[in-house]
């Protein structure tokens, strides 16, 4: 599958996560492209790519930046440091 996401930076939002089969690769750069032109005409500061994963699931795992918040990022962080320690103090 073929994500095309539309990331706002400024507010950490997303706008959109079009799916598009792995078969539909043009129309995704077109509307890629499209986004690109009205974010550069609108002078918006939004991240704009294409991304390959077989699901979304897959996707979400693999760039859970684009879709969760910074303090969720952040409380993942945070287990994640406190379970490796208890793992290193064993």
């Amino acid at each position: 599958m073929i994500f095309l996401i539309d990331y706002d930076r400024g507010s950490g939002t997303l706008m959109t996560c079009q799916p598009f089969h792995d078969n539909q690769n043009h129309l995704a750069e077109e509307m890629r492209l499209g986004l690109e032109i009205a974010n550069l005409t609108n002078k918006l500061s939004h991240e704009i790519v294409l991304l390959e994963a077989s699901t979304e699931d897959d996707l979400r795992r693999t760039h859970r930046r684009y879709f969760e918040s910074v303090e969720e990022l952040k409380s993942s962080a945070a287990a994640l440091h406190q379970h490796q320690q208890q793992q290193h103090d064993r």
